[in-house]
């Protein structure tokens, strides 16, 4: 029977030794287990239209998911102490939420294990991506702990095969498997890659400290399909985006959370070519031709990073 199990988070998950020689922030692994670690990344959205409700509850989305380089640490470690199908998770870094049930990572050991009849894993993530920012973080997770365990025990799943399993454990899952910028339409499970034109463009990406769930998130959303087609818009240069690229998360939650609003106006007046609110929020980023002294509020989490 697979089973889950935790220890304190912030513990060492492994026995202790040397450094690890890729990352020293992590545990070294006992001698006889075979490690790999992988460096979850987040994701911005450019536009994010709510185009309709599904009779699943779900809402059918168009926007275009764009991959960044703020990312998270996971490593996964084949257990010879632990029975078949056992996984065990520990985390450092931001908390991660423990509601007593299997978080995403060890959703995707799950699923494989299903499927394969896994060895026990040991899983531990450096949390360092907000959570509730809009940036993806525990999709990337999940989706990359899929992606080691298939590396790890040689498994032989197609991309395709793990883009139908990420998409079980949650919609931005599937994005990860790719990671490179796609058209994403559905509930977020159907992808198309799509050409823009960022090459040599910087991002500021700042985390207000106000985490969004997604239920706040689409309770001020009345779906509607716009007259532009989203890839119309990325598709042209930046420059064009400001008046027509959208995300329609922002005029309820600009008002309710008049700071996000405000940032949003600050990277324009810093010289942002674009800006906007990434997902169902909080993370607010601007697009810059080049790397600027930009003031962000004492307290906030931000990056910047080349695209």
């Amino acid at each position: 029977m697979p089973a889950v199990q935790r220890t304190t988070p912030g513990q060492p998950h492994l026995t202790p030794g040397q450094p690890h020689k890729t990352h020293p922030e992590l545990p070294a692994p006992a001698p006889y287990l075979r490690p790999m670690i992988a460096y979850p990344n987040a994701k911005v959205n450019l536009g994010l239209n709510i185009l309709s409700r599904r009779p699943d509850g779900y809402h059918d989305i168009e926007s275009v998911f764009v991959p960044v380089q703020w990312r998270d640490m996971l490593e996964v470690v084949e257990d010879a102490e632990n029975a078949k199908g056992t996984v065990t998770f520990t985390s450092t870094g931001i908390a991660v939420p423990d509601d007593g049930k299997a978080n995403l990572c060890e959703r995707a050991y799950l699923l494989l294990h299903q499927r394969h009849g896994l060895p026990a894993v040991r899983i531990h993530l450096h949390k360092l991506v907000p959570i509730g920012a809009g940036l993806g973080g525990g999709s990337a997770d999940a989706a990359f702990t899929l992606r080691l365990i298939d590396r790890i025990f040689a498994l032989g799943e197609t991309d395709a095969q793990l883009e139908h399993l990420a998409a079980q454990l949650g919609s931005d899952c599937p994005f990860f498997i790719r990671n490179t910028p796609q058209l994403v339409t559905g509930r977020g499970e159907t992808m198309r890659p799509v050409h823009l034109h960022l090459a040599g463009m910087h991002i500021l990406l700042i985390h207000p400290n106000i985490h969004i769930g997604t239920a706040e998130a689409y309770s001020g959303v009345t779906p509607k399909v716009p007259s532009t087609p989203l890839q119309r818009i990325v598709e042209q240069p930046v420059e064009h985006w400001r008046d027509a690229l959208h995300n329609d998360f922002e005029d309820s939650l600009f008002r309710r959370h008049p700071l996000l609003g405000r940032l949003k106006a600050q990277l324009y007046a810093a010289g942002a070519v674009y800006a906007s609110m990434t997902g169902s929020g909080s993370s607010v980023y601007g697009l810059f031709a080049e790397r600027k002294d930009v003031p962000v509020p004492e307290g906030m989490q931000h990056r910047w990073m080349e695209l």
